[in-house]
């Protein structure tokens, strides 16, 4: 009989996901064998999505820390002061694999998710922004996620009144299987309201609120997050473990939360997600070293004859647990009542650092009353704090991009490379078929068919919205502004994690700069494979070393993020994604600088160096290009002076508009600020590489600004100031798109120039706007109402 049982123990806790050397480390924790509720409160407290126990040593090397960072990593969001005593409250965090199984409900329980991380701190949420991720976009399980990823962040920011002002949407093969549904959340909040997910004070009551507790979403982000998809991804045998969310009642729990916060009637303030009730008890207990007995009977349930593991892990959502003290309660049940939204008393601050779940009823101290029954108790740092942790494996693949990268050759002789389904193939392989190829291409082409479908300006607070670069948010009663972007340069990341994790913060960084608002911090979503393969573990150490490099190179806190890790499917694992938020200030409004070319003769500047590399590009992905010929470098010093300079050309007034170089090159960038403007331009720039890098080569730290020429040299002086290269390169106006290779000997001011054309592109800016706007629907096969 004993040994019977010993091979059902060993079954169950298999089952749950914790592997032998796990269970052993919990019975030394517990100094004993633990029964089967406690193994189910360890199997979500140590998964991957709740402990990070493959990733913690890596986060800890990360810079956190800044003179106007309020709260960071381990608390909800990160926070970081504006001045005038506000704060911005800010965090991403992924839903990958819940939007796999059921895309609608996926990524409306993301959203929400990541809101209640927001309002938790004591935040108001202002804005969202959704960095997408899918396969081939021709393929029917593609369109099928895209549909219901898009509708499900949709109908919910749309329902619960909070903007949906930006984000990414990305197509690769790699990501067929396994989709990535990352979610940022941006909130305000008065410094002195700054609140914090623990539990202090012994004798103070665990109340909980908002929606009923069911058996949707049991073992959901956490159990689903931790374990790599099999062929079932999209069946029913995994859609009971997703979540199901409710706008309307997160919009009810926001404004009483809020409520709650600003009379002061909570101690503490934590929200159920991933983990469920003892995730937050036993997180809010170990913050404030105390413990939490938690009254079983006095949950408030959906559904009768719950076990109690049910109730102790379900995901339900739209719910929070606040701390309170006793002589407050009746106004905190007041509030609540008020709102509509259940609450009830579920436990009580203890003393004692464990997690005791009790059955019949808890005393004043938290004790058992009379015949109750204790379920479990756990020490909560066994649960949070001291759970365990792993150190996996790293190995780099036998195979690894040549270093370094190839050296420059002449634009000479170059011929470009052209897809074979050009938009224009009767011209032939010309430069300009391949931009406009490039512009209307899944990964370049207008979101318009996405964002419509998004209220992005609900709240009346949205300044500049999604579809042109990075999303500005206006600070109500003040003059600032906060400007937000997502990025991930998932394509150089296959091909040398550091440097693309660099990449990424550098691109998310510089959206932001780009318009003149100064980077106050990032926030990550690190999306990579299974961490107990050595060279998915690599990818993921090496990402980390890259994002902590690029922010300390430029000065910004990480305060906060997520880890997704086991994103594989049968096809194999995703492109190694770190997916970074960037949160900057704008301290006067009046000097934003949008992106589209505002004025006929306004000069055309290019600021910045050129190198060589055509690897992990989009170029790259389009004409063929081998990934042997390498990604390009970054020098991360020039990337933080080209964003001073860029911050301070804005606060002087000295530019019409600016955008980064980035996805597409540079020929990319000018057509984009053409159509945005709907007028054209002619430059010419001068060529030391290949055709094919100068204009479409992705090569960082360079923006392509213009002014009134009266301003010119001045920009032109300033970029100098700090050290940057600058050149002039050509003039905004006319109905087209002009773009000259010239010999890189000549000298003077671009329209001055009279050398031999090497290569030339000369489009529309009416073929180039019809290309970016029907790019995405074609690829969707959707028609062009867009259905």
């Amino acid at each position: 009989m004993t040994a019977t049982l010993e091979r059902a123990a060993e079954a169950l806790h298999r089952a749950l996901g914790i592997a032998d050397d796990e269970l052993d480390a919990i019975r030394a924790r517990l100094r004993r064998d633990p029964n089967d509720l406690e193994l189910a409160m360890f199997s979500v407290m140590w998964s991957e999505h709740c402990s990070y126990k493959s990733s913690r040593p890596l986060l800890a090397t990360l810079p956190t820390g800044g003179r106007d960072v309020v709260a960071g990593p381990g608390e909800n969001a990160g926070v970081i002061s504006i001045g005038d005593g506000l704060a911005v409250a800010f965090k991403i965090e992924s839903h990958n694999h819940p939007s796999a199984v059921e895309p609608v409900q996926g990524a409306m329980t993301g959203v929400g998710g990541i809101l209640r991380d927001i309002f938790t701190m004591g935040a108001r949420p202002i804005a969202v922004l959704d960095a997408l991720r899918f396969g081939d976009p021709s393929s029917t399980r593609t369109r099928h996620l895209v549909d219901g990823v898009v509708r499900g962040v949709g109908g919910y920011g749309n329902c619960v009144g909070v903007p949906t002002v930006g984000g990414e949407l990305v197509f690769d093969p790699s990501y067929e299987g396994n989709p990535l549904v990352n979610v940022m959340a941006i909130g305000l909040l008065d410094e002195r309201r700054l609140m914090r997910a623990a539990a202090p004070g012994p004798g103070n009551l665990a109340v909980l609120f908002g929606s009923t507790t069911g058996r949707d979403g049991i073992g959901g982000a956490s159990v689903l997050a931790s374990a790599t998809f099999g062929d079932d991804v999209a069946g029913v045998t995994r859609r009971p473990t997703v979540q199901v969310g409710d706008p309307f009642a997160e919009k009810l729990l926001i404004e009483a939360s809020l409520e709650l916060v600003e009379r002061a009637l909570v101690e503490g303030l934590q929200d159920l997600g991933a983990g469920g009730i003892t995730c937050a008890v036993s997180e809010s207990a170990d913050r404030a070293g105390t413990g939490i007995a938690v009254d079983l009977d006095a949950i408030p349930r959906r559904e009768s004859d719950m076990a109690p593991f049910e109730v102790l892990i379900s995901e339900s959502q739209e719910r929070m647990l606040a701390i309170v003290r006793p002589e407050r309660w009746s106004d905190v049940r007041e509030v609540c009542e008020r709102w509509g939204l259940p609450v009830a008393i579920v436990g009580r601050v203890t003393a004692t650092p464990d997690v005791a779940v009790v059955e019949g009823g808890i005393d004043a101290d938290g004790s058992p009353s009379g015949d109750a029954r204790v379920l479990a108790r756990i020490p909560t740092a066994a649960l949070t704090s001291d759970a365990i942790v792993h150190h996996r494996t790293s190995a780099p693949p036998t195979r690894r991009r040549p270093a370094p990268a190839p050296a420059p050759t002449t634009a000479e002789g170059e011929t470009l490379r052209v897809p074979a389904d050009s938009l224009l193939p009767e011209r032939g392989m010309d430069p300009g078929a391949v931009l406009v190829a490039l512009l209307g291409s899944p990964n370049l082409a207008s979101r318009r068919w996405v964002f419509e479908q998004y209220d992005s300006n609900v709240g009346a607070n949205t300044v500049a919205g999604p579809g042109r670069g990075a999303a500005v948010v206006r600070v109500r009663g003040t003059r600032k502004a906060l400007v937000a972007s997502t990025d991930a340069v998932a394509g150089v990341c296959a091909l040398d994690p550091w440097l693309g994790a660099v990449l990424s913060v550098a691109e998310a960084t510089r959206n932001v700069a780009v318009t003149g608002a100064r980077p106050l911090g990032v926030t990550n979503c690190l999306n990579f494979g299974d961490p107990t393969r050595p060279e998915a573990f690599w990818q993921l150490s090496e990402a980390v070393r890259g994002l902590g490099d690029a922010c300390r190179a430029l000065g910004l806190p990480v305060t906060g993020g997520n880890v997704s890790l086991y994103n594989e499917s049968s096809s194999g694992a995703i492109l190694p994604t770190p997916e970074i938020g960037v949160v900057g200030l704008l301290d006067d409004l009046e000097t934003l600088v949008r992106p589209a070319f505002a004025s006929d003769g306004d000069a055309v500047v290019l600021v910045g160096e050129r190198v060589p590399g055509l690897g992990g590009s989009e170029y790259g992905r389009l004409a063929g290009v081998a990934p042997e010929d390498g990604p390009p470098s970054i020098d991360l010093d020039a990337e933080g002076r080209l964003q001073a300079f860029l911050v301070d050309a804005a606060a002087r007034r000295l530019l019409s508009a600016a955008q980064d170089v980035s996805g597409g090159g540079l020929a990319v960038t000018v057509a984009e600020m053409a159509v945005w403007g709907s007028r054209g331009a002619r430059v010419r720039i001068p060529a030391r590489h290949t055709a094919a890098v100068e204009l479409f080569g992705e090569s960082p730290s360079r923006a392509v600004v213009s002014c009134a020429p009266r301003h010119a040299s001045a920009v032109v002086l300033l970029a100098r100031q700090h050290g940057l290269p600058i050149a002039e390169i050509g003039r905004v106006g006319g109905p087209r798109v002009v773009v000259e290779l010239v010999d890189s000997g000549t000298t003077g001011n671009a329209e001055e120039r009279g050398s031999t054309v090497a290569d030339a592109i000369d489009v529309a800016v009416e073929d180039l706007a019809r290309a970016w706007e029907a790019g995405l629907p074609r690829a969707l096969g959707l028609d062009e109402e867009g259905r």
